[in-house]
């Protein structure tokens, strides 16, 4: 944003010098009052100059630049158990890992033929924790390194005696096996599991609702879509490893299509994520294009030069990379969004360079009028960076980034134009007060009459009453309102999601204990209330880290019913001498028990490098200082009240994520209001110091304060829920209100200062309205929202800066007195 300065007819003692002023001493095109001017061709030399360096500093930065895509940098500290595992699952839990596949097109042969070469091909791949699609029961869930320790982590012994009968019924069942099709699956397990121990726990740790199997994969209950499910090793919030994910799954899919008629669908946050990423990035690059290009040209319209554009460019790209590097430097990476929203508010550092064409004339030094200006252009700048500043101390990481970006950039921006755009300048450039096209919109815009006390009064009173008691909730608090996701994408997520019997992803049980095994414990004495929940159709299922990995304590008191080597030996040659087996057929099941007698309970970090750590991390979150979290993942929940009263009396808590993110946002939206408050008062501050005269401070501030009631009142009048993107864009937008009526405040009652005035004003204007218009059609809800706001704020500042700030002007031989006549 830019800014203004007082004017040369302030009161005796309180004003700013101002060289543009009628009485002003003029100096030449010599450049008296500042360095002497350059000849045309070290001009130009210099700008190319300025240029290269540019260059040079984006590809260097480039290179060494780290972005970062964690959306928790720009979430406030959580307070409560809700928040703070919301922020951990926004961007490390299973969850947001977590990618849906579904294949159909084809007939359930060859679908079933895609899902397992699909499978085969991911489950190798790196990048990925686990690939599951129903194959051969799950059985590669338990690992060849665990499979000793079956018996510990089986519930089988819990309730069975480790006898000879057993052994003897078991190899019964296994005669009877052999002699059925699965003859093939069972018959290289026997040697070492003739109980079948591994396949029940393969078994038992399939999804809770499965889907059906056709062919031996899963396929949804039509029978028409093969289905997939895959968890990323990359984290939620990584967008480059989520994008190398998605790029994986649809190379196998390419891969095992051969001739095939069959598409792809995929789902879930990573894939949701790239993409609105590259939805983003296209929108943003097709904007910024015809930014550019509308920018280039009112600038060529505006000044008849093919300079204007080239030169005008130079402080916005210098403001630009001047805020990147200093975040650089502060930060430990730079966030995208950062990137993102930075660029769009310093953008507005493009008036600055147009107030220095608009004010330069012939017989006037650019370095007189650089000099003129600056004091105008100094307090819009400072008043803009205050309002940013008091982000430092908003506690968000992200927001700390978005205030030293931005103060950095506009600052940069605005030095550039004052110490180093005036050495490139015509001298002899068209003085825009000579325009007659100009003039004689000015003396229709004269005319108009202006706003008093009682009308401003009376037009911010309605204002705030459309506000305050248009119907509807003022603040916008849901997240899941702002995603740019379609709804038939979001529908067809839900969808994948009931098929596959994943979880809610809403509601959490959870237990926080001193560390992991009291955690897994107090899971394990849980399950007999979440079965009884489940039996009257309160859930239709549930998920916990101690039905893959039991507590310690439960491995412990299966371990000591099984019996050493010695008694095992005649109890399974009795066994065994009943059934068709050989003597020594069994030497391998021997010697597991006898591990499993001999070895340590497994613990969660025993677990790392298999199937079964992507199950158990997710659903028990244990914390640096210790302490753990145990999760309970609920399925078809129908009753979440019932589930409350019930987890609540067994020790543990119902965790509502949506509300959790709810308050998160209300947490957020009031540190920034805080801040704003803050800035506001120290704005004022800085307008005041810099005028030094309570009456032109309230001309100033006034269109800005009535532009906000105003967009405000529009807003809530079509029903819109404001978000923190509205607060942001209504910053934006009240920055550029103070530049406009510090400007026409600096032209005082001179006719051809406020024309030069009016005409940098309707460039700036016409630039920002027509980039952030464009803004208002994206089908980026976050992009829309800060497009319509500040469209609707640069409107309403223009006009009332006009009605309210413009000075004087002879109307039909009547003029008004000038600021300097009524002071004094």
């Amino acid at each position: 944003m830019t800014a203004s300065s007082p004017s040369g007819d302030a009161p005796s003692g309180h004003a700013i010098p101002d060289d543009s002023q009628p009485g002003a001493p003029q100096p030449d095109a010599t450049g008296s009052h500042g360095p002497r001017l350059l000849a045309p061709g070290l001009r130009i030399a210099l700008a190319l100059a300025w240029l290269g360096l540019l260059v040079a500093a984006g590809l260097w930065l480039g290179s060494r630049l780290q972005l970062s895509g964690d959306l928790r940098k720009f979430m406030p500290a959580a307070q409560t158990p809700a928040q703070k595992l919301l922020i951990d699952e926004l961007g490390e839990g299973p969850g947001s890992r977590l990618l849906l596949i579904a294949l159909s097109g084809a007939d359930a042969q060859t679908l079933a033929a895609q899902s397992t070469a699909m499978a085969a091909t991911l489950a190798v791949e790196d990048r990925f924790q686990f690939v599951a699609n129903g194959m051969d029961g799950g059985l590669d869930a338990v690992p060849e390194r665990l499979r000793p320790y079956r018996y510990l982590l089986s519930p089988t012994l819990d309730g069975q005696a480790f006898d000879a009968a057993w052994l003897a019924d078991e190899l019964g069942a296994r005669v009877q096996d052999l002699g059925s099709p699965a003859a093939g699956l069972i018959e290289p397990l026997l040697p070492a599991d003739p109980t079948l121990e591994t396949l029940k726990l393969a078994e038992a740790w399939q999804p809770a609702n499965a889907p059906q199997r056709v062919h031996g994969v899963w396929f949804d209950r039509a029978g028409r879509e093969a289905l997939l499910a895959v968890q990323t090793r990359a984290a939620g919030f990584d967008p480059t490893g989520q994008q190398q994910a998605v790029d994986a799954i649809r190379a196998a899919f390419e891969a095992s299509r051969g001739d095939s008629a069959a598409t792809l669908t995929l789902s879930g946050p990573g894939a949701f994520s790239v993409e609105i990423g590259g939805r983003t990035a296209r929108e943003a690059s097709l904007i910024g294009t015809i930014d550019s290009i509308v920018f280039a040209l009112l600038l060529w319209l505006a000044y008849r030069s093919w300079k204007a554009p080239l030169l005008g460019g130079l402080p916005l790209a210098t403001g630009g990379l001047a805020g990147l590097a200093a975040v650089a430097l502060a930060f430990d990476g730079v966030h995208g969004i950062t990137i993102a929203f930075g660029f769009t508010l310093i953008g507005v550092a493009q008036d600055y360079p147009i107030h220095l064409f608009s004010h330069q004339r012939a017989g006037l030094s650019p370095w007189a009028n650089a000099r003129a200006l600056w004091p105008t252009l100094g307090t819009g700048v400072a008043s803009t960076c205050i309002a940013y500043l008091t982000f430092l101390a908003s506690g968000v990481d992200g927001l700390r980034q978005l205030a030293v970006f931005t103060i950095v950039g506009l600052g940069s921006a605005a030095l550039a134009t004052r110490f180093v755009l005036p050495a490139l300048l015509d001298p002899d450039a068209r003085d825009p007060a000579h325009s007659p096209r100009l003039a004689r919109l000015w003396a229709r815009l004269a005319r108009w009459p202006r706003m008093g006390p009682v009308w401003f009064g009376a037009v911010a009173m309605v204002a705030l009453a459309i506000a305050l008691l248009a119907p509807g909730p003022f603040w916008q608090n849901d997240l899941a309102k702002l995603t740019p996701v379609p709804a038939p994408a979001l529908a067809r997520d839900a969808q994948l999601r009931d098929e596959l019997g994943a979880p809610d992803v809403r509601y959490l049980v959870a237990l926080e204990r001193a560390d992991a095994q009291t955690a897994l414990q107090d899971s394990e004495r849980l399950r007999p209330a979440l079965e009884q929940l489940r039996t009257t159709g309160a859930i239709a299922g549930y998920d916990l880290a101690a039905r893959y990995l039991p507590s310690a304590a439960t491995q412990l008191a299966r371990q000591r019913k099984l019996p050493d080597a010695d008694t095992l030996r005649p109890m399974l040659a009795s066994a065994v001498a009943a059934s068709p087996f050989r003597e020594d057929a069994f030497a391998a099941f021997v010697d597991d028990v006898a591990a499993a007698r001999a070895a340590p309970p497994l613990r969660p970090q025993d677990l790392a490098s298999t199937p079964l750590a992507a199950s158990v991390d997710g659903l028990l979150l244990r914390h640096a200082d210790g302490r753990a979290t145990a999760l309970v993942s609920l399925g078809g929940l129908r009753d979440p009240d019932a589930v409350a009263r019930v987890v609540s009396a067994n020790g543990a808590q119902l965790l509502d994520l949506k509300q959790a993110s709810e308050s998160l946002v209300a947490q957020y939206r009031s540190r920034v209001l805080w801040a704003l408050a803050l800035a506001s008062v120290l704005l004022v501050a800085t307008v005041w110091f810099a005028l030094r005269s309570g009456r032109r401070v309230l001309r100033v501030i006034a269109p800005m304060l009535l532009t906000t009631l105003l967009v405000l009142a529009l807003l809530r009048g079509l029903g819109i829920e404001l978000n923190l993107f509205h607060l942001v864009a209504l910053i934006l937008a009240a920055g550029l209100g103070l530049d406009y009526a510090l400007f026409f405040d600096h032209a005082g009652d001179d006719r051809d200062s406020q024309l030069r005035a009016l005409h940098a004003i309707i460039v700036c204007s016409l630039t920002t309205l027509l980039v952030f218009a464009l803004l208002a059609t994206s089908s980026i809800p976050v992009l829309r929202a800060i497009g319509a706001t500040v469209a609707l704020g640069v409107a309403c500042n223009f006009v009332l800066a006009l009605l309210l700030v413009r000075g004087a002007a002879e109307v039909d031989g009547d003029p008004m007195p000038s600021r300097a006549t009524a002071s004094t």
